[in-house]
């Protein structure tokens, strides 16, 4: 999750800041640039973002994307409330 976390982070800066390059991004994020090269990588990969000359920049799909990647979330968030539920039930059980 915090790796996600990170990932979302520097697209947002992306968004606000495009075209933008790794330096750029690293001094406003305070993160070392193999960490942004990392999430810029990735988030090319997955189609959120391109390169450009003068920087990364957001995608016509990015917020298709973006809308999926809270359906998700959503999910896992359902999944975790049950998990926790369960456990809790499992608790209550005399060991």
């Amino acid at each position: 999750m915090e790796l996600m976390e990170r990932h979302i982070k520097v697209l947002k800066q992306v968004i606000l800041n495009q075209p933008v390059g790794i330096i750029k991004l690293s001094q406003i994020l305070n993160m070392p640039e193999h960490k942004i090269r990392y999430s810029l990588r990735l988030l090319e990969q997955e189609g959120i973002i391109e390169a450009s000359p003068s920087g990364a920049r957001a995608t016509k799909d990015t917020k298709k994307i973006l809308s999926h990647l809270k359906d998700v979330l959503d999910d896992l968030e359902r999944k975790s409330t049950r998990i926790r539920k369960e456990i809790e039930e499992i608790e209550k059980l005399e060991l």
